[in-house]
């Protein structure tokens, strides 16, 4: 399962969630879903325009975890 590292990788930039959502041109409710939830289904469009706003290339955005490693209130049955 994909994790999305975005909240970690933009605290490291120093950019919260209204920044981010400002110069990403994305809603603030699309941004703070993927804050809350790492899984959170986004697309390809979106992580694009996330990974150029903090200067480092999608995949830094993205992480491979094995699915007993998601906890249970992420888990897709």
């Amino acid at each position: 399962m994909l994790r999305l590292r975005v909240k970690e990788v933009a605290q490291d930039k120093g950019v919260g969630l209204a920044k981010l959502s400002r110069l990403a041109d994305i809603s603030y409710k699309t941004i703070q879903k993927i804050w809350r939830n790492p899984y959170h289904d986004a697309s390809l469009s979106t992580i694009n325009r996330i990974a150029r706003v903090l200067e480092v290339p999608a995949t830094e955005l993205l992480e491979d975890v094995s699915d007993d490693l998601v906890p249970e209130e992420y888990r897709i049955y």
